[in-house]
């Protein structure tokens, strides 16, 4: 899990930190603080440029030495808030409370774990071990993005049933080493955007 984690977490965070889809905060399970995975993870934030805010338990476990003032806080550059979990119900419940409706991800090996996670969390894009950074209206081959919702009813005026339905987007990395925007542009690209329709 560990360079998994590193390598979409740091994606995730840092290809583009002020852009909405960048990540604002980050949930261990407390298994991770135990283990030291977490210890590593803060680190190569930090190494990265990026300055640790912590909730009360991140705190309580000395990951960080800076409150978070705010746990909904979306900071739009090289800050992030951290805080610790008992498991995965509550990172759920955390993120459905603090969280923008915007992106989600979770990096896990346990697919069931990221299927409940999928499938739990209220949120417009929700991932598994792929970069917060897909959510983007190109990535998702719908053209140029000229605007993103987190609200579930967008239309106003008279529309029609399309203008009344709206997209939970899921995205399940099927690679051990989990997707990072790098891999599709830039000096690392080893990926590219394939665009097909999947459902009419």
């Amino acid at each position: 899990l560990g360079p998994l984690a590193l390598r979409v977490l740091v994606d995730s965070k840092t290809n583009y930190p002020s852009a909405c889809n960048s990540a604002e905060s980050l949930l261990f399970h407390q298994d991770n603080v135990q283990s030291g995975v977490a210890d590593k993870l803060l680190r190569a934030l930090r190494a990265a440029g990026v300055v640790l805010f912590g909730g009360p338990r991140a705190m309580s476990l000395g990951l960080t030495d800076r409150v978070a003032e705010d746990l909904h806080c979306e900071y739009g550059d090289l800050r992030m808030t951290v805080e610790v979990v008992d498991g995965l119900q509550q990172a759920v419940d955390h993120i459905n409370t603090f969280g923008s409706g915007h992106t989600e991800c979770i990096v896990t090996e346990d697919s069931s774990s990221a299927e409940m996670f999928l499938r739990q969390v209220d949120s417009a894009c929700v991932f598994h071990n792929a970069s917060t950074r897909f959510a983007d209206g190109f990535r998702f081959g719908l053209g140029a993005e000229v605007g993103i919702s987190t609200g579930r009813i967008h239309a106003r005026g008279p529309v029609g049933i399309e203008g009344l339905m709206t997209d939970k987007w899921m995205l399940r990395s099927g690679s051990s080493q989990g997707h990072t925007v790098a891999s599709f542009s830039g000096s690392e690209k080893i990926c590219s955007y394939t665009h097909k329709q999947l459902l009419k």
